[in-house]
């Protein structure tokens, strides 16, 4: 099981940078960078509140859970159906 954070598609949906987003949420571009690497173990809820608000999105835009039970991340949502 994994968590894969999706910082990055947000901040490119609006072409906002890590620098600025930083700054709004209130964390240094490193601590950024750490979330949007998956180096990170946690994520406080008032981190994530503050990413959404600036973000104006849903902490499920940011997250995502991956089920790699078998040994290489799936994501069910880049599955092409049939």
């Amino acid at each position: 099981m994994a968590i894969v954070v999706r910082i990055d598609v947000e901040l490119a949906r609006r072409k906002m940078s890590v620098g600025e987003f930083a700054d709004r949420v209130g964390l240094t571009p490193a601590n950024v960078a750490v979330l949007k690497n998956g180096r990170a173990k946690a994520v406080r809820f008032s981190t994530l509140e503050a990413m959404c608000r600036v973000l104006d999105c849903q902490p499920g835009d940011l997250l995502e859970w991956v089920d790699d039970h078998d040994g290489a991340a799936h994501s069910p949502r880049l599955e092409e159906t049939p």
